[in-house]
């Protein structure tokens, strides 16, 4: 069931951090709108060469080489096939040059020309830098390539994060005390409620990159990671509507 659907008909655009950020929090919506035939494009800022516990057995350049890879197959389960990219340090996202990156972003987004900009919050979702500078870039490129887009940041409820607030402690995800950040029912601008079949293609997708996830789906059990991690995406509008439409 959705609730609130994704804005539009036209392309999509996502701009992300690392490999997995655009599963967790978009996948369910990239997948929909691919199957409704709409354009939809991914973007990486890095090869998320440092995510790992150990970096013995996973150093960062054969970290990068699986991990590109694994989003590879991750984007085509959910019938993604555009992607870029930008190969920015991972974990050192706020030192690259601020221009520099919008100039790259604003050319693919000038390309793309999407309806919808999909990316974190400024707080990151879960506070990480480089989700946070990642929220700035995409803003300034839809300011800059494509003013007319909707904007729409990830942004969780209230009663979501309740329901999982045991899991959430266990994994200590949220880098600060005022995290998460939750939005009130009548904020969202999309809603979307996966069904069973939505719920077990995004699963399929976040097993695919399991670098990052076989841990976990063995800590959690498939059943929970699906209701917890798969079942539910939700976005705000990063501008009021009427303000976006008035200053377009």
């Amino acid at each position: 069931m959705t609730v609130h659907p994704l804005p539009g008909t036209g392309p999509v655009l996502g701009i992300w951090a690392h490999p997995d950020d655009e599963v967790y929090l978009s996948g369910g919506l990239m997948a929909a709108a691919r199957d409704a035939g709409r354009r939809v494009v991914c973007v990486t800022a890095t090869r998320g060469e440092h995510g790992t516990s150990d970096p013995a057995r996973w150093p960062p350049a054969r970290l990068a080489r699986v991990r590109t890879a694994e989003l590879r197959a991750s984007l085509a389960a959910l019938g993604v096939t555009e992607h870029h990219h930008l190969d920015l340090p991972d974990g050192d996202c706020a030192a690259a040059p601020f221009d520099a990156v919008v100039a790259r972003l604003t050319a693919i987004a000038a390309e793309v020309r999407p309806e919808v900009v999909l990316t974190f919050g400024p707080d990151g979702f879960t506070g990480h830098p480089d989700h946070r500078i990642v929220s700035a870039w995409a803003g300034a490129t839809r300011d800059l390539a494509a003013p007319h887009a909707r904007l729409l940041h990830a942004r969780g409820t209230a009663d979501f994060f309740d329901t999982w607030r045991d899991l959430y402690a266990r994994l200590a995800m949220f880098d600060g005390d005022d995290l998460p950040a939750r939005a009130r029912p009548d904020e969202l601008a999309v809603e979307l409620h996966l069904d069973d079949a939505a719920a077990d293609r995004k699963l399929v997708a976040l097993r695919a990159q399991s670098t990052q996830t076989a841990d976990l789906l063995a800590m959690l059990g498939e059943d929970t990671m699906r209701e917890w991690a798969c079942r539910v995406e939700t976005f705000v509008d990063a501008v009021p509507v009427h303000d976006h439409i008035a200053g377009c």
